[in-house]
Formats: C-alpha cells, sequence, structure tokens
C-alpha cells in the first residue's frame, strides 16, 4: 500500500506562492509517476500537473501552465507543486496521485490514479 501525505496548506493572497509537497514512506516511490489534482467545491477533480518516475517528462493542465512547477525527489520520495502568481480561481483541495505514467494521467485523468493522498486546502483570497 502506498499512502501519501500531502503538506504546504495555507492562504495566500492573489499574487503570492506556495509550494505543496507529498511524501510517501514506499519504498516504490521511484516506480510510480507522480502528479497533482485539485477540485473545488461542487466541481469535478481537475487534473493539475504530472511528473514522469525519472522527472524528465512533465505534463501541466492548461490553466496552470506558465505558472506552476512539478518536481520531485527520489531520494526523499517527495514530490513537489511551486505555485506561483496564484488567483483566487486556483483555490481548491489539492490531491497528490501516484500512477503507473504520466501521460495516462494527464490525458486520461483520475480514472487511472493507483494512489490519492488525502489532499490539502489552498485558498487564495483576492
Amino acid at each position: 500500500q502506498v499512502q501519501l501525505v500531502e503538506s504546504g496548506t495555507g492562504l495566500v493572497q492573489a499574487g503570492g506562492s506556495l509550494r505543496l509537497s507529498c511524501a510517501t514512506s514506499a519504498r516504490t516511490f521511484r516506480t510510480y509517476a507522480m502528479g497533482w489534482f485539485r477540485q473545488a467545491p461542487g466541481k469535478d477533480r481537475e487534473f493539475v500537473a504530472a511528473i514522469s518516475w525519472n522527472g524528465i517528462t512533465i505534463y501541466y493542465g492548461d490553466s496552470v501552465k506558465g505558472r506552476f512547477t512539478i518536481s520531485r525527489d527520489n531520494a526523499k520520495n517527495t514530490v513537489y507543486l511551486q505555485m506561483n502568481s496564484l488567483k483566487p480561481e486556483d483555490t481548491a483541495t489539492y490531491y497528490c496521485a501516484a500512477a503507473a505514467a504520466a501521460q495516462l494521467i494527464a490525458e486520461k485523468g483520475a480514472t487511472y490514479v493507483d494512489h490519492w493522498g488525502n489532499g490539502t486546502l489552498v485558498t487564495v483570497s483576492s
């Protein structure tokens, strides 16, 4: 079982930055592609970003391109999401995800996620 634990929850003003982290103790971390999804109240879960197991291939959702950066440190079993130029519409619960392939969750969505974190709330005030 892969347990994913997110951290970095916070309230920031529009235009600000925040970094989310997702850590696991699973020794299989480096075999998974990792990603981030988000879900705002009353909306479907939305793909945010994904990164391949070796960090070479990266995908972003259209709404965050140019503002968010996903990265991973396999030595620390951790994936990060650096969020810059935050907007009120970025307010959501952000979920860490582990999957077989980054392209799979980028193109096919949440259905292809193998493991989820519990989520961390990000609130952006205007």
